[in-house]
C-alpha cells in the first residue's frame, strides 16, 4: 500500500477548468500546492494555482514537466492525450491510471467494456460511416440518441432523433413520404450532427429518471459512494440536481452496488461518476462514465462532510477516504454563458437573498451561450425543499429572456 503523500506536497491536475479550480481550492485548504498543465494559460485554475504549465493536453515532453514537478498527478478532464499519460507516469504516480482513461475515452471501448463485464446498458449500436448510422437509426426504428466516440460533453457531438418530437430534426423527418425515408433522411442530418466520425447510437428509452452515483477509491481499494443524485438535463446539458435523489432505498442500494462494482472493476484510484438510466418498467442501466469530479455532485460541498473535490485530494494522496453521507439535502443549478447575453449582468445580490443558497462562478472569460459558468447551490430540508430555493435564486437572476427553469 502506498505511503500518505501529505500536506506540504504539490498535487499536479491535467486540466485547469472549473473541476481544477476546485480541486485546487480544495487541495490548498488542505496544505497543498498545486500545478496544473492547460492549454489556456489564463484557464479557470489559473489564479489559485502556484503554476501553470500552458501546453496542449497531447504535449508528453509538458506532461512530463508536470509530473517532475509534483508528488502526484490526477485529471479534471477525460481528452488527455495517451502519450501525454504515459509521460505523465513516468514521474510520479497518476490516479486515476491511464488504463481508466483508456477505457472512458472512447464511447464506443467505454460500451463494450461495460457489456462485457455484464454491466446492464441498454441497447446500442456502433456506426463508423453514414451507412452505419443510417442503418441503426432504422434498426431502433428512428428514435435514438446518437454521441460521437471522442469528446461532445454537454450536447456537443450529440444528436437526438424521435419521429414523434417536434423541433430538433422536425424537417429532415419530413423529407421523405416513407417512415423509411423519413428515418434515412433523419439519420443523415443527425450523422452530420455528432461530426461524421465513429459514434455510439442508442435506442431512446422509456425513462422513470436519471441518476448518478459518485463513487471514490482509495489506494488501498477502501471504497465510498455518495447517494445517487436526480438529474435533469435540457437540450442535454445538466440543468439541474438534487443530492440526495430521493430514491427508495432499494434503488439506492442497487445504484450503489453497480456503481461500486464498475469503480473496482475499473481499478479506479480517485472518483468514479456513474452516470445510470432508471427506465420506466424498473430497469437501472449504465449510461456513461466519468472518472473525475461530476457537475451532478457539486451539491456535496455544501451539504457532505467530504465535498467531491476534497475526497478526490484525499484519494490521490493517499489519505483515508471522508464520510460523504449529507448533513442535509442540496440542489444545484447550472448558470450557462446564455444569461450574460447582450451585455446583460445577472442579479447574484438579489440570488442570494434566498435563504441556504450560495453563489459558484468558475472565473472564465467569454460567456458563450451553452457554456458552463458556475452553479448556484441551496440547502433545504428536503430535496424538493432544496430544488425550490434553487429555483427562487435562479428566478431572482433577474434575465427575463433566459429559459424558463425547468423541471
Amino acid at each position: 500500500m502506498s505511503r500518505p503523500i501529505l500536506p506540504g506536497s504539490t498535487l499536479g491536475i491535467l486540466g485547469g477548468g472549473q473541476l481544477g479550480r476546485m480541486t485546487a481550492l480544495a487541495a490548498r485548504s488542505l496544505g497543498y500546492q498545486v500545478h496544473v498543465l492547460d492549454p489556456d494559460p489564463h484557464c479557470a485554475a489559473a489564479p489559485v494555482v502556484e503554476k501553470v504549465i500552458a501546453a496542449r493536453f497531447d504535449d508528453p515532453k509538458a506532461a512530463a514537466a508536470l509530473a517532475r514537478g509534483v508528488s502526484v498527478v490526477t485529471f479534471e478532464i477525460e481528452k488527455i492525450a495517451p502519450e501525454a499519460l504515459a509521460a505523465a507516469e513516468q514521474h510520479a504516480p497518476l490516479r486515476p491510471a491511464p488504463a481508466v482513461l483508456h477505457v472512458v475515452q472512447d464511447r464506443v471501448r467505454q460500451k463494450r467494456w461495460l457489456e462485457a463485464g455484464g454491466f446492464p446498458v441498454g441497447p446500442f449500436r456502433e456506426a463508423a460511416s453514414e451507412e452505419e448510422f443510417v442503418a441503426a437509426v432504422e434498426a431502433f426504428g428512428g428514435r435514438v440518441f446518437a454521441k460521437s466516440s471522442f469528446g461532445g460533453y454537454d450536447g456537443r457531438g450529440q444528436a437526438t432523433l424521435d419521429e414523434d418530437a417536434e423541433g430538433g430534426h422536425r424537417e429532415a423527418l419530413l423529407a421523405g413520404t416513407a417512415a423509411a425515408d423519413r428515418r434515412a433522411a433523419a439519420g443523415r442530418a443527425a450523422w452530420r450532427a455528432v461530426g461524421e466520425g465513429p459514434c455510439v447510437v442508442e435506442e431512446a428509452l422509456a425513462l422513470e429518471a436519471e441518476l448518478s452515483v459518485l463513487v471514490a477509491r482509495g489506494v488501498d481499494g477502501a471504497t465510498v459512494a455518495y447517494p445517487p443524485a436526480r438529474n435533469h438535463h435540457v437540450d442535454r446539458i445538466l440543468h439541474w440536481s438534487t443530492l440526495p435523489g430521493g430514491f427508495d432505498p432499494p434503488l439506492v442500494e442497487r445504484a450503489h452496488e453497480l456503481a461500486t462494482a464498475i469503480a473496482e472493476a475499473l481499478g479506479v484510484v480517485g472518483l468514479l461518476c456513474v452516470e445510470l438510466f432508471l427506465t420506466r418498467d424498473g430497469r437501472l442501466l449504465v449510461n456513461e462514465l466519468a472518472p473525475r469530479p461530476h457537475n451532478s455532485h457539486h451539491g456535496s460541498e455544501a451539504a457532505c462532510p467530504t465535498g467531491q473535490f476534497e475526497q478526490l485530494v484525499r484519494a490521490a494522496c493517499a489519505l483515508p477516504l471522508g464520510a460523504v453521507e449529507p448533513a442535509r439535502p442540496s440542489a444545484i443549478v447550472n448558470l450557462l454563458g446564455d444569461l450574460w447575453a447582450e451585455g446583460r449582468t445577472p442579479d447574484f445580490a438579489a440570488a442570494l437573498e434566498v435563504p441556504g443558497v450560495r453563489l459558484t462562478l468558475y472565473g472564465k472569460g467569454e460567456a458563450r451561450p451553452g457554456r458552463k459558468m458556475g452553479h448556484l447551490t441551496a440547502l433545504g430540508d428536503t430535496p424538493d425543499g432544496a430544488l425550490a430555493r434553487a429555483r427562487e435564486g435562479y428566478a431572482r437572476l433577474g434575465i427575463e429572456t433566459r429559459k424558463p427553469f425547468s423541471v
